[in-house]
């Protein structure tokens, strides 16, 4: 068996990008064949990866990017366990590769881009830096004569594709970073879902009868409330962020444009994420075994 030198660790490492401990043992399980401990490490990394898949992946980064002439626009989220992991070059990386994927194949199914050579990407990610990787989502946007455009946060964890008919590219990108900042629900009043107006509804009522006032007051007191409520969470009845003194359907319409739709990510969002206890996680680990 060859000597499993510090050398040949190192070189192993290089090439392979992993842990120097995952090295030595790959070389050792190997007899010094670095080769050989090379292919292991691959037919090795789908194990690991399932097993890391159970992991929640909530932390990431959300990347845009808009095609020259404007045409069309794409967005994706790929996620990773930590933070720490998002800022790592060969997690960026990655995430770049997925979104240049869907941006050149104009295609958003996550199974189908997975299948065309990310998953295996995915999987040596994993091996590489130890934490579970996911392409959680990705979407599509097209002008059909109009602008997309974008706007992203400078941390990469918000993200937003507007389109926009008429205007130009600031305006688009106003409009995103307004829609980045207070994440509207609906580009309009008359878009609020009927279920959620209802839902609203019931709540107000609720709390409204609890003031003992006449039942006409009360129909008063909720439809004023249900009146702020969609004003809330409409785009274009929202108080411009950069000038509060404008509503965002003025801005668009005094610029001769029509918002026609967006759509907003932010990293995680909707992901249920565990507790850690770190504390209690190191103290099992230091308990005795019987």
């Amino acid at each position: 068996m060859a000597e499993i030198t510090t050398s040949l660790v190192k070189e192993l490492r290089e090439r392979t990008g992993l842990g120097m401990m995952d090295c030595k043992k790959a070389l050792q399980a190997a007899e010094g064949d670095i080769e050989k401990a090379i292919e292991d490490l691959r037919k090795e990394s789908g194990l690991k990866a399932a097993k890391k898949a159970g992991r929640t992946a909530a932390e990431g980064l959300v990347l845009t990017r808009i095609a020259d002439d404007g045409s069309y626009g794409v967005m994706v989220e790929v996620n990773s366990e930590t933070d720490f992991a998002a800022r790592e070059d060969n997690f960026i990386d990655f995430a770049n590769t997925v979104l240049e994927t869907v941006f050149s194949k104009k295609d958003t199914d996550i199974d189908s881009l997975m299948a065309s050579g990310l998953e295996q990407s995915r999987l040596a990610l994993i091996q590489k830096i130890g934490e579970n990787i996911s392409v959680r989502r990705a979407v599509m946007q097209e002008s059909e004569g109009a602008i997309v455009g974008c706007y992203v946060h400078s941390n990469n964890k918000i993200a937003v594709l507007v389109t926009l008919r008429g205007g130009d590219d600031e305006l688009a990108r106003d409009v995103a970073m307004h829609i980045a900042a207070v994440s509207p629900m609906v580009v309009a009043a008359e878009d609020v879902p009927a279920e959620v107006l209802n839902k609203e509804s019931e709540i107000y009522t609720a709390q409204a009868a609890e003031s003992g006032k006449p039942a006409d007051i009360v129909e008063k007191m909720v439809s004023g409330r249900l009146r702020k409520f969609v004003e809330e969470v409409s785009l274009l009845d929202q108080a411009f962020v950069k000038d509060p003194d404008v509503k965002v359907g003025s801005l668009v319409k005094d610029a001769g444009a029509e918002i026609v739709s967006f759509v907003r990510y932010e990293v995680g969002e909707g992901i249920e994420k565990k507790e850690e206890d770190f504390a209690a996680e190191v103290a099992a680990q230091l308990k005795p075994k019987d």
